[in-house]
């Protein structure tokens, strides 16, 4: 069982997908393949990841109909400017093995650049516009972020991909998604972020009110923190590389929280960010960023 959402140009997006990020490139296949298994019909990537051509593969070795599978990756910011976004685009769509990509979105705002950001995002228009993509969008972008696209772009972005769990839940960016139409997309949505750095914000999968959710409904904290997404209007794009894990994400069709129990989640929001911030990201200083935030320069941005 699967739950589609309807973009704002009515393109139909399946809600939970599945993310690479960090997974390398044997890997990938392997764990794409499991998740087409499984049952995803989502696949989130992008060309910083270094895992396109992989994500390709497994979806052809799957033997599902193109059709059946929706694509979304992402341009990085040494690929911003209307030329240059233009051939990353055939660069992911070449590695992917498509002719069209279901959603292409730009991977950050570029504060320092932002004219560059806005070229990019014009090319977005224009592969839209040519059919090439069937719907556009961004990550990362705060509400003043996309207050300046939208003054300065025609196409209201589809989706917004940001951090979004219990312990950072964005409410000024979820509020700015909605007013303008915007869904919001949650990468690390089981709280990933809070753990896999150096575990001083907590664990999420370790917290109290989660874990007697979890108990209350028979399933584990991961399926909580996913089920609030999806009963809240948002996309989530969980990752694994653990086949258990992957069917475990996958299974949060088959229950519903309660008002009262949303409500609790949303109350353990932190304020307190694990990734990269969005103002911090420039052209000059991303990998020292990376390697402020993740502890190397050759792990990619989110």
């Amino acid at each position: 069982m699967t739950s589609n959402l309807t973009l704002n140009n009515g393109v139909e997006m399946p809600a939970l997908g599945f993310g690479v990020f960090q997974t390398a490139p044997q890997e990938t296949i392997d764990a794409v393949e499991a998740a087409l298994g499984t049952g995803y019909r989502h696949i989130d990537t992008a060309a910083a990841y270094g895992n396109e051509r992989e994500v390709g593969e497994a979806i052809r070795r799957s033997g599902l109909a193109r059709s059946d599978v929706f694509v979304e990756t992402k341009i990085w910011i040494e690929d911003y400017g209307y030329d240059a976004t233009l051939h990353a685009f055939d660069e992911s769509a070449g590695k992917l093995g498509v002719d069209q990509i279901d959603l292409l979105i730009l991977h950050q705002p570029l504060p320092s650049r932002f004219d560059l950001t806005i070229d990019a995002y014009r090319a977005l228009e224009k592969l839209l516009e040519d059919g090439r993509v069937r719907a556009i969008g961004v990550s990362n972008f705060m509400p003043r972020h996309l207050d300046d696209l939208l003054k300065n772009t025609g196409v209201v972005p589809a989706v917004n991909q940001s951090e979004v769990h219990p312990y950072f839940s964005e409410p000024d960016v979820r509020a700015a998604d909605a007013e303008h139409g915007i869904l919001t997309q949650a990468w690390s949505p089981i709280g990933g972020i809070t753990f896999y750095l150096d575990g001083r914000h907590g664990s999420t999968l370790d917290d109290p009110t989660i874990g007697e959710i979890a108990k209350a409904h028979g399933k584990t904290p991961a399926q909580v923190m996913l089920r609030w997404h999806l009963q809240e209007g948002r996309s989530a794009i969980p990752k694994s590389t653990k086949p258990h894990r992957i069917a475990e994400n996958f299974d949060v069709f088959g229950f519903a929280l309660t008002d009262d129990e949303l409500a609790a989640i949303d109350a353990l929001d932190t304020g307190v960010r694990g990734g990269p911030d969005p103002d911090a990201i420039t052209l000059e200083g991303w990998r020292s960023v990376a390697a402020a935030t993740f502890g190397s320069t050759t792990i990619e941005a989110p």
